[in-house]
């Protein structure tokens, strides 16, 4: 009965550190391809209304914590912001949430479309979609349009290229 016992425990501790020990490295977290379907705009930008040539706001765009974006918005004459953007997998969709220094905050939500990131999102007031696509120049695009009926219509709102920062400003 001893032998069966020692067996028992024997069978039982090495069971235990088997499975203890890992089976295989685990994969990076964001290796995924859609992770980096916004890379596009990280970097150091001097943002302009489309089609003009009017310095309106500096604009750093970072990779954050392995998987995220983080903006860090600097109007030249407005309120400052900021924004944490992440693709959830289990979602399959992309997250951002802005705030800025009036207090304000907006959740939004979407996903590449073939052509360029959407998101559409609120903050109290109309529904709000962004539109996020690099240019052949370089620069990226950053459309904003807003509904006030659910998103049946929409009407431009903002419209900005942004363009790499020119050193030194």
């Amino acid at each position: 009965m001893r032998a069966v016992l020692v067996a028992i425990v024997f069978l039982t501790v090495s069971w235990a550190a088997a499975a203890q020990q890992p089976s295989a490295p685990p994969a990076h977290p964001c290796a995924d391809p859609e992770y980096h379907r916004l890379d596009f705009w990280v970097g150091r930008w001097d943002v302009y209304p489309t089609g003009t040539d009017k310095l309106v706001a500096h604009s750093l765009i970072e990779k954050v914590y392995g998987c995220g974006i983080r903006e860090n918005w600097m109007p030249l004459n407005n309120q400052p912001g900021g924004s944490l953007s992440i693709y959830v997998p289990g979602e399959k969709h992309w997250e951002q949430f802005w705030i800025d220094s009036s207090g304000s905050r907006a959740f939004f939500t979407g996903g590449w479309d073939g052509n360029a990131m959407v998101i559409t999102g609120e903050s109290g007031g109309p529904l709000v979609r962004m539109s996020y696509r690099k240019n052949g120049d370089g620069s990226v695009r950053q459309f904003g349009e807003q509904s006030t009926d659910k998103g049946q219509t929409w009407k431009p709102n903002f419209d900005f290229t942004y363009r790499p920062a020119v050193a030194g400003k």
